[in-house]
C-alpha cells in the first residue's frame, strides 16, 4: 500500500512545519516533507514540491493563499487544507504538537479513505 504524501507549510519552515515533519516522518501512512513561503525560508517551497504532495497542509490561510498565488498552475487542482495554527510556539512544543495532530488527523484519515488515498 502506498503512502499519502504530505506537504507541511508555515512562512520560514523553521518551527511550525517542521514540527509537523517531525511528528509525521514515522508514520507509516504517509510521507512528508515541510517547506516554507517565504523566500527566507529554510526550505523555500518549489513546484516539484507541489507536484510531489497528494496534499498540502498550511499552518495559515496566507500560506494557501501564497502557494495559489506563486504557482497558479501547479496547485489549482491540489487540495490544500487550513490547520488554523498560529505562529505562537517553537519547534516541537508540546502544544504546538497537539495543535498539529487534532488538526491535521482527520484530515489524513479522511484522505486514505477517498481517491487521494494510497488505493486510487
Amino acid at each position: 500500500m502506498s503512502r499519502l504524501n504530505i506537504m507541511f507549510l508555515c512562512s520560514k519552515n523553521q518551527w511550525r512545519s517542521p514540527t509537523a515533519e517531525a511528528i509525521y516522518r514515522r508514520d507509516e501512512r504517509v510521507s512528508v516533507r515541510s517547506r516554507g513561503t517565504a523566500k527566507a525560508a529554510v526550505q523555500t517551497i518549489r513546484s516539484d514540491d507541489i507536484a510531489w504532495a497528494d496534499v498540502i497542509l498550511v499552518m495559515e490561510d496566507k500560506h494557501r493563499q501564497r502557494v495559489l498565488a506563486d504557482f497558479p498552475g501547479e496547485a489549482k487542482f491540489k487540495p490544500i487544507y487550513v490547520l488554523d495554527i498560529p505562529d505562537d510556539y517553537q519547534f516541537m512544543d508540546d502544544e504546538l504538537g497537539e495543535l498539529i495532530r487534532s488538526a491535521a488527523e482527520p484530515i489524513i484519515e479522511r484522505l486514505r479513505q477517498s481517491s487521494l488515498g494510497p488505493d486510487r
